[in-house]
């Protein structure tokens, strides 16, 4: 894809009132690292992960979704994107320049069609990691992070004419036409999908999980441990990949995975796939089945933060 200038998904940032109970849930039974933690801000790094940390929790007042942060190759592309962004009316929260969290880097942050914020830079540090072990049922690296829209395709154009995302999948059916679009930044099926809500809010981060047995042990974990699993374990057909969806303690969707499709970007051409057929859902046909209720737990909550931008 010559005009895109995105390599891969960096991490998630989520500010939250119950800061404790949330930095127990991820650093405890979800499986990631605390690597630094300064006045109520934290970050948490997968193992198998070089990015330095894949999520970051805040204490707020109110629960929201901070940004989303993507890598580049360059200072080069960083700077490129940014004189892109400028150019096409774009609002920008900040200029290029050093990025001060861990790791450090080149960077800059923007608004969205939808007003969440997005981050993108490079040079950042590789944080030393490890191979996770057979039976090691903790999460691999940071998969992808699902948006809700309240316009799915208005938010799909805005992503691919500006950011150079590639849509691989979507599901639609014939009563409630298109419900979610896969989209990708490299041969990984996708590492963001959008999907159509009732407002701006995030609907799922995803985390990878080294293989099937890893990820079902992971999936028993949670579950004993009391946390509430909303759908799954089971495996997509749009992505190919396994599935089970928990609430995290703030009431945020977040999923383990593993064996999310690799394709051939030069001889793909997209599905549309009817997810009221329910193998489309789950093709094991192991997983609780998809109704209105289990939908709406991933509407999430209004997110209250997000800037209302021009529809550029």
């Amino acid at each position: 894809m010559g005009n895109r200038l995105l390599t891969h998904l960096r991490h998630v940032d989520l500010a939250v009132p119950d800061y404790d109970k949330q930095l127990d849930f991820y650093s405890g039974v979800w499986g990631l690292t605390k690597v630094a933690e300064d006045s109520g801000i934290s970050f948490l790094a997968a193992e198998g992960s070089p990015e330095q940390y894949v999520v970051r929790l805040r204490k707020a007042d109110e629960k929201r979704l901070d940004l989303v942060s993507y890598g580049a190759a360059s200072r080069a592309d960083v700077d490129t994107l940014a004189e892109q962004l400028l150019a096409r009316g774009v609002q920008l929260v900040s200029r290029p320049g050093q990025v001060d969290t861990p790791g450090g880097g080149y960077g800059f942050r923007f608004f969205d069609v939808d007003g969440r914020t997005v981050e993108v830079s490079a040079d950042v540090e590789v944080r030393r990691h490890r191979r996770i072990e057979e039976k090691e049922s903790i999460p691999v690296k940071l998969s992808h992070v699902v948006l809700n829209s309240p316009d799915l395709n208005r938010t799909r154009a805005w992503y691919e004419r500006h950011l150079g995302f590639a849509l691989s999948d979507t599901l639609a059916s014939p009563h409630m036409g298109e419900v979610m679009h896969f989209m990708r930044i490299s041969d990984q099926h996708h590492s963001m999908a959008i999907a159509r809500g009732p407002h701006t809010a995030l609907h799922h981060v995803s985390f990878e999980m080294r293989g099937l047995d890893e990820y079902m042990r992971g999936s028993g974990r949670v579950m004993r441990a009391g946390f509430r699993k909303i759908w799954g374990p089971g495996r997509h057909m749009a992505g190919d990949n396994t599935f089970t969806y928990f609430l995290d303690p703030q009431g945020n969707t977040v999923e383990y995975t593993t064996e999310l499709e690799v394709l051939d970007e030069d001889t793909w051409h997209p599905h549309v796939y009817d997810f009221s057929q329910p193998e489309v859902t789950d093709q094991w046909g192991t997983a609780n089945a998809m109704n209105e209720l289990i939908a709406k737990e991933s509407f999430n909550d209004p997110d209250r933060g997000v800037f209302v931008a021009p529809p550029v």
